[in-house]
């Protein structure tokens, strides 16, 4: 009960964007100004609080302001992408200190792709000049499907041979971290609740725009991961009875008709982009996809048709999900998110309005990620992060 009360009160803090006094975290939190000093001390001793001036109008003494000690902790975050892989040291307000981008290692080696992971994560810490004690642990997000409990990979899309990888043990062994695996969407979604500011508070759901489209989900502040860490798969939501068949046997799914693999075939064949094949690496489709997305905002009749297209099908998926869940926002990051994010933030929102079943009641807001391009990596970091200091229900049940 102690450690939930002492990661309640350090939510409270890092929500504030100007900090908190004492007296504001007990009227908030409902504890007792008492427990709240003996809390406030402890993470005051720790290093993960510091007292950052007093303020206070009128009479009565001023009241001492308590924020997040940036320096207090660190962590590290790891995305592995079929493109790219990119690795980040956050410190503790969600603030990257030390950044790395590299093309994603080909063939069908993980224990290849691993060693030159852990090769880049020692180059990234030495770089950073972080105490390597203060780093709580490292954090990988990966696409899915996984094996949560075990940290497997389990046969992900563009990434062949890597059917049931170790990833989060064979990543622990080299490089000495202890080790977080979870899938990109919900990285994706914890990293906005860590960093992202207002649109990462509440219920709702981060549309991961990647090479394949998911989503991450939080309801009432916390995430939700689903019974095998694979919480957010709409891959199969049927949006387009008409579309293309689906590797399920149905047809016009997420899948089938929105993902950018498809979006380049459909460009490829409308003869408005060359190259190889929609079905080639990971990297060759984010290219076509990005020259796609560049052709569109150019003003190509064809381009922009199929970007339009593309944000009605999505808008579909979305309404299903946002129906179910009852959230007050839907949120679109991801590596392919910026060559669509003007279109898709102006077609979007009428959309969903219209399919909304709580439109008289609360409004659904549309917006962009607050945390940026690396989202993946931050919020493989921040994984870390919460699992240390978030509030969680599963903290207040009692061992047997």
């Amino acid at each position: 009960m102690g450690d939930f009360n002492l990661t309640v009160i350090v939510d409270a803090i890092r929500r504030s964007s100007g900090g908190m006094s004492r007296v504001e975290l007990a009227q908030i939190v409902g504890l007792s100004p008492q427990t709240i000093s003996n809390i406030s001390r402890r993470l005051l001793d720790q290093h993960l609080i510091i007292e950052a001036g007093k303020e206070g109008s009128g009479p009565g003494k001023p009241r001492t302001i308590l924020r997040l000690n940036p320096a207090g902790m660190y962590a590290l975050g790891v995305h592995l992408d079929p493109a790219v892989t990119t690795v980040v040291v956050l410190d503790l307000v969600g603030a990257v200190v030390q950044h790395s981008r590299i093309a994603t290692p080909g063939g069908s080696d993980p224990a290849a792709v691993i060693a030159t992971i852990a090769a880049e994560i020692a180059a990234v810490v030495a770089a950073s000049g972080v105490d390597q004690s203060l780093i709580a642990g490292l954090g990988l997000a990966t696409p899915g499907p996984i094996d949560l409990d075990n940290g497997t990979v389990v046969d992900p899309p563009l990434l062949p041979g890597w059917d049931r990888v170790e990833l989060r043990n064979a990543l622990s062994a080299a490089t000495g971290y202890s080790v977080l695996v979870d899938k990109d969407v919900t990285s994706a979604a914890v990293a906005e609740t860590w960093a992202g500011g207002p649109s990462g508070s509440g219920s709702f759901i981060f549309m991961y725009m990647g090479t394949g489209i998911g989503c991450g989900i939080v309801l009432n502040d916390e995430v939700v991961r689903g019974t095998s860490g694979n919480a957010g798969e709409i891959g199969h939501i049927m949006v387009d009875p008409d579309g293309p068949p689906c590797d399920c046997g149905q047809r016009g799914c997420v899948k089938s008709s929105c993902i950018p693999q498809v979006l380049v075939a459909e460009a490829q064949a409308a003869g408005i982009l060359d190259g190889p094949p929609a079905g080639s690496s990971g990297a060759e489709i984010q290219q076509q996809f990005s020259r796609l997305c560049s052709l569109a905002a150019e003003g190509n009749e064809k381009a922009s048709a199929i970007i339009d297209k593309s944000a009605v099908l999505v808008a579909r998926a979305v309404s299903v999900v946002a129906n179910t869940l009852d959230i007050e926002r839907v949120v679109f990051g991801g590596p392919f998110w910026s060559g669509l994010s003007e279109r898709y933030l102006e077609l979007l929102p009428p959309l969903l309005d219209a399919s909304s079943a709580a439109r008289l009641i609360h409004p659904i807001d549309v917006v962009g990620t607050g945390v940026g391009e690396d989202v993946g990596a931050i919020g493989a970091a921040s994984l870390v992060l919460e699992h240390t200091l978030a509030p969680r229900a599963q903290r207040l049940l009692l061992e047997n």
